[in-house]
């Protein structure tokens, strides 16, 4: 995903091994980022060029009216099934295909608004159904829609809107007789119906207010840093030899506090893993959502009624005002490269995209400078030990400031992060310049002119043209190049909640998935611990930090780069961060663990348990517990776990399908051959206690369901931590489910304890702290006698 494709990375590795020994020699030696990237522009041939320009033909993103037709049929399919919500999605992949403003694309928002309306999501089929009537949408069938119409401004309680739309659906039905007899007395006595309830509706006492947009929300105030954009007055900007540039509390900092929010500079959609095993043509019809299918390719919000690309099929966004925002400022450039470009991957496209948003005048005046001017270099990492005092330069000398000391949100800030050139792999290194090069290459036959002014050339336009992209891409090659190098250690994932099974079930899913790839030049000061005092989340591209406790005046504010003490032991962890970040850890936890007599803390993955196994052979794993002395093969261990994934996922299918007696039998079946060879620390132990608890929750046991949720809370606070997001996550389903069962003093603590940790990470104004706070006032107003109050109120367990 973030790398190119598999094909193009063995296809390197090959090429590698076949280089002449003195040209392997000069790659091995120290060599700057402009030296390396002209050599690779020698190194590309045109049989290289060739071979990658198949492999991107493979992922084509030009619009296929056939797939417009194809998508719509298919769409159908799942819209007689009632599956609204995988409708939706195939409606949204046969507009990407059609032609802007062509019938075929008003009758794919006309059907699009009828998925979403069966999804209770009004407003976007109020969207859709607008872009249908002004996009040429088939006189005969109108009706249709204006009714559709007139039932969502019923349901949003806009009376007024719904007597306008009747009087206009009554108007077209008397004037003309297109629709054929049996469809005209089906629509005639809809109408009567609607007409009704709109009466009834308009002379009620008092007319309902439509929804509130909870994502309107008035942000938190505070105080913004004079010294750093983006950044809390909190924090301060200190710069050390040992620990290079880091933040630390300017004051004392409370449990909750937001320190940062900031846009990400440049952020690239992660594209969804069947688009790049099948193929786009296959992963089009598959009705599996994906990440762009359910984001907008540019603000990254959630994509519900979708604006496509008129260039292309492959992006998408949520409104007007995002699809010529991204193509004015890169998206024109790219837009007819977009298969070369998710061939080479996320890391090349996000380097790509930084250098397109800082425009070649900028792009152009830092490269100079670097090469005029020695930067200052610096290790992203914790000081050797915990006593250790930073010594702290003035803000002017600091890498990445403007000349007034002040450290902004800008492409200077990204230039400035390290490449780590000389650290990177042999192999990484050439790939990530062949991948640069290749990318040139192709941009090269526009010229250099094109690509500042964003006119670009068809992405089929002829073969490699050798040569093209030198010397005059020297520049934009280099910076991208620098771009790609640094993406290993300064790129940040991005993650939204994502919500899963069907929609006409009484259970649904929800997890952390994660969504694009981006640069986020504040956020990327924060330094590593293993036990951070920091949670940083995403609302859409805006990644905000919030403590996670009390953070004295001085104290670093750390964040955890990954490998989470909770996950896994020091000695594993520090493996992982040197070999990924280029640095050894020595934060606390660390040095807690190191010492001689410790006792090392076990990873939760490792969990085998009481299976007699053979000893003596290589690759055998044992028991995490210290006392119990079981060896296993990893081979067998895998191919257990792997069955009993597969079992438990059955057994999930059997539950969205209208099955929870037999999906509880499998699962409790999954559950005692779990016990065989599993802690109970495994993750795989807290999914299947989960689904459990999904199961009893669609039969209506509250009480069953709460113990085997807190039986899932165990295993989940034992990987992630107390404090983390997964563990208020199960707590917040937890407090459902015993809401619902009317565990009054119990579900009380619960909220409680949700709230502790979710306000923690999302801050008080986020939507899941809201229903916490709504429940709990239903439950205070039923131990005070309103007790119709959490019959009412019962909401689905996600």
């Amino acid at each position: 995903m973030d790398l190119p494709v598999e094909k193009w990375k063995l296809y390197i590795s090959q090429k590698l091994t076949s280089l002449q020994p003195s040209l392997k020699e000069q790659l091995c030696h120290s060599m700057s980022l402009r030296d390396s990237f002209l050599l690779s522009l020698t190194l590309l041939h045109p049989e290289d060029e060739e071979y990658l320009l198949r492999l991107s033909r493979y992922y084509c993103v030009k619009k296929d009216p056939k797939m417009t037709l194809s998508c719509k049929e298919e769409g159908n399919k799942w819209f007689r099934k009632k599956e609204y919500r995988t409708a939706a999605v195939l409606y949204s992949r046969a507009l990407s295909h059609a032609e802007a403003g062509s019938p075929e694309m008003a009758v794919c928002y006309a059907n699009h608004s009828a998925a979403v309306f069966h999804l209770g999501q009004f407003e976007v089929c109020l969207e859709d159904i607008k872009r249908a009537e002004g996009g040429g949408y088939p006189e005969e069938l109108l009706p249709k829609l204006l009714l559709r119409r007139a039932n969502c401004l019923l349901s949003l309680g806009r009376f007024q809107g719904v007597t306008e739309a009747l009087d206009s659906l009554e108007e077209k039905m008397s004037a003309g007789q297109s629709l054929e007899a049996a469809s005209h007395h089906v629509l005639l006595s809809k109408f009567k119906q609607l007409k009704l309830k709109a009466c009834k509706g308009k002379s009620g006492s008092v007319c309902q207010p439509a929804a509130s947009d909870r994502t309107q929300k008035d942000l938190e105030p505070w105080e913004e840093n004079s010294r750093i954009s983006c950044a809390s007055a909190s924090v301060s900007l200190n710069f050390s030899a040992c620990k290079g540039r880091h933040l630390v509390a300017a004051k004392d900092i409370l449990p909750g506090e937001i320190l940062v929010r900031e846009e990400a500079f440049v952020s690239v959609l992660c594209p969804g893993e069947s688009l790049l095993l099948q193929g786009s043509a296959e992963a089009m019809l598959n009705g599996q959502p994906a990440n762009e299918d359910l984001h907008c390719h540019h603000c990254l919000k959630q994509l519900l009624s979708p604006v496509p690309c008129q260039g292309c099929s492959y992006a998408k966004y949520c409104s007007h005002a995002c699809a010529q925002l991204a193509w004015s400022t890169y998206h024109s450039r790219e837009c007819s490269f977009g298969g070369l470009l998710l061939a080479l991957g996320v890391f090349c496209h996000v380097a790509f995209r930084a250098v397109l948003v800082a425009g070649f005048a900028e792009v152009s005046a830092l490269i100079k400078q670097s090469h005029t001017e020695e930067v200052a270099t610096e290790p992203v990492a914790e000081a050797p030990a915990p006593s250790a005092v930073a010594e702290e330069n003035s803000a002017s000398s600091i890498p990445g400031c403007g000349a007034d000391g002040r450290y902004s949100s800008s492409y200077q800030a990204i230039f400035c992060l390290l490449p780590h050139t000389e650290k990177h792999s042999l192999e990484l290194r050439l790939l990530c310049s062949l991948c640069v090069a290749a990318l040139c290459k192709r941009l090269g036959e526009a010229g250099l002119e094109a690509f500042i002014s964003g006119k670009s050339t068809p992405e089929d336009q002829g073969g490699p043209k050798a040569g093209k992209a030198c010397p005059e891409w020297e520049v934009p090659g280099e910076a991208m190049l620098r771009h790609m190098l640094q993406l290993q250690c300064n790129a940040q994932a991005v993650c939204a909640l994502h919500i899963s099974g069907s929609e006409n079930g009484p259970v649904t899913s929800s997890k952390q998935m994660r969504v694009a790839t981006a640069l986020y030049p504040v956020v990327s000061l924060l330094n590593h611990s293993c036990e951070p005092n920091t949670s940083v989340t995403f609302s859409s591209r805006t990644a905000e930090v919030r403590a996670l406790q009390s953070i004295p005046r001085g104290q670093d504010i750390l964040h955890c780069y990954g490998p989470h003490r909770c996950r896994m032991g020091a000695a594993e962890r520090r493996k992982q961060l040197l070999s990924q970040y280029f640095f050894e850890c020595w934060c606390l936890p660390c040095l807690e663990e190191l010492q001689p007599n410790s006792g090392k803390r076990a990873s939760s993955q490792d969990g085998l348990s009481h299976k007699p196994m053979q000893q003596g052979e290589e690759g055998l794993l044992h028991c995490s517990s210290g006392a119990c002395k079981v060896r296993v093969h990893e081979d067998h261990f895998q191919h257990q776990l792997c069955d009993l994934r597969l079992q438990t996922e059955a057994a999930l299918e059997l539950l969205q399908c209208g099955h929870p007696d037999q999906s509880m039998e499998l699962l409790l079946k999954c559950r005692l051959d779990a016990k065989r060879f599993l802690s109970p620390a495994h993750l795989m132990v807290g999914e299947i206690e989960d689904s459990l608890a999904q199961a009893y929750v669609t039969l209506g046991k509250w009480q069953e369901a709460a113990g085997h949720l807190r039986s899932s809370i165990q295993t989940v606070e034992a990987h992630y931590g107390p404090s983390s997001i997964e563990a208020g996550q199960e707590l917040f389903k937890l407090a459902q489910v015993l809401f619902n069962g009317r565990a009054v003093p119990e579900a009380l603590h619960t909220i409680h304890e949700a709230e502790n940790i979710l306000s923690r990470h999302f801050g008080p104004q986020s939507t899941q702290l809201q229903e916490l706070q709504e429940m709990k006032a239903c439950l205070e107003e039923f131990l005070g006698g309103g007790r119709a109050s959490v019959a009412s109120a019962r909401p689905k367990m996600s």
